[in-house]
């Protein structure tokens, strides 16, 4: 596939095109990233430097890219954190413009907004922005649990209700829905579910709480489960593949003992996913 993907970029580590180009270039798909941010690593150091991109300086590569003729190419637009409505816009008019071209072609937004224990990280009116504009764009849709209830506009404990939750936001625009980090009251202690949810149905995956949460993990499922997805065309076999991959590149982590996913280390696992997880139908 080739893929256009407007994200954030750092220097050092793994987060937002830094975290997602890698892996879908090792995947053999065709990535074109352009990006929002180019700091020296990530914010969660609580310390950066870099600029931030104008959104008419974000314009006007996209445009540069449609100057060649290939826009209509693209099989895919990806996005993650998108700290100015005014980006998001400009995001939303590429999804436009590479569906004219190319009716095909598919938007997955990575809909970052916040987590459980932290609350919203983003900017006053961003969550709203996500919301109302850009979920109903989205044709793929990634949040974690605590973001889906926020765009569903409802508390979910169950996993019934988690499922009612994804109808909700499935019926406003995305027909796949990821929903990461989920924690409902049949989650065996020390686990959490990973749900998918498509036409064809609705699987989950369990796996093991790993004792690590770092920055970029978000960015990475998002990628792989847009191109294990588009490349199948079955969910239960994106789930399980990007929840195999994602799994062996956090346990690569937590071995190097360091606070950057390891990606490179675990670039066999990405390539070649291993069957480590096998995905329950849920209906």
């Amino acid at each position: 596939m080739k893929i256009l993907s407007v994200q954030s970029s750092v220097a050092y580590g793994h987060v937002g095109n830094s975290a997602a180009v890698f892996p879908l270039q090792r995947l053999g798909h065709d990535v074109w990233p352009v990006l929002t941010v180019h700091f020296s690593n990530h914010t969660g150091y609580g310390a950066w430097r870099g600029p931030l991109l104008a959104p008419d300086d974000v314009r006007e590569v996209i445009a540069g890219i449609e100057d060649r003729g290939v826009l209509g190419e693209a099989d895919a637009v990806l996005s993650g954190y998108q700290g100015d409505p005014a980006v998001g816009g400009v995001i939303l008019d590429t999804v436009a413009r590479v569906k004219a071209l190319n009716p095909a072609a598919v938007y997955c937004c990575d809909p970052v907004m916040g987590d459980v224990g932290r609350g919203m990280f983003v900017r006053p009116g961003i969550p709203e922005f996500m919301r109302d504009t850009v979920l109903p764009a989205a044709d793929v849709l990634t949040p974690n649990h605590f973001e889906l209830d926020f765009l569903a506009g409802r508390t979910t404990t169950t996993l019934e209700e988690v499922l009612e939750a994804v109808d909700a936001v499935r019926a406003r625009g995305p027909r796949d829905v990821l929903v990461t980090s989920v924690l409902h009251d049949g989650v065996p202690d020390g686990s959490l579910d990973v749900v998918a949810v498509s036409d064809a149905g609705a699987w989950a995956v369990t796996t093991p709480l790993l004792p690590i949460s770092p920055n970029g993990c978000g960015d990475v499922t998002a990628a792989l489960y847009l191109a294990h997805l588009t490349a199948t065309g079955s969910a239960e076999v994106a789930l399980a593949r990007t929840t195999s991959s994602v799994f062996a590149i956090l346990e690569a982590t937590i071995a190097a003992g360091t606070r950057e996913i390891q990606l490179v280390a675990a670039q066999e696992a990405i390539a070649s996913p291993p069957e480590t997880f096998v995905p329950r139908r849920l209906r």
